[in-house]
């Protein structure tokens, strides 16, 4: 499975610089984690359904995995966690994958484990694309 794994975060009522900061501290861990890199999505790549090109730009990383089916793994741990520590913020992922994308969000922590799960199969047998909601 080699590919770039691409996500966009977004916290509700974050300004442009909260979403800033909040991208940064997910970036740094997840350079902690067995991927080739993470870097800010570059400028002009809006994903489906983003308002305006700052917020996007600001709340988007391209985490390049390589080979290592762990790597995505790790990483959607790693973005669950994230999710987790917002407390009463309501916090949203988009993870895409090619044509393939997941949305964590307000799911029922049985259903995000089973979406995730999917997601992760998908990616790591060479199955077929999809869209899944958690």
């Amino acid at each position: 499975m080699d590919g770039q794994l691409r996500l966009q975060l977004a916290e509700e009522s974050a300004d442009t610089e909260r979403l800033d900061e909040l991208t940064g501290f997910l970036r740094q861990e997840l350079l902690q984690l067995d991927v080739d890199d993470v870097t800010a999505l570059p400028a002009g790549e809006l994903p489906p359904g983003a308002r305006g090109l700052d917020a996007a730009t600001v709340g988007g990383l391209l985490n390049a995995l390589g080979s290592a089916a762990q790597g995505l793994n790790a990483v959607i741990t790693a973005v669950s966690a994230w999710r987790a520590h917002g407390g009463t913020f309501h916090r949203r992922v988009r993870l895409e994958i090619s044509d393939d994308s997941l949305e964590l969000s307000d799911a029922t922590a049985t259903d995000q484990d089973r979406l995730i799960g999917l997601f992760i199969g998908q990616h790591t047998t060479g199955g077929a694309s999809g869209e899944w909601s958690a």
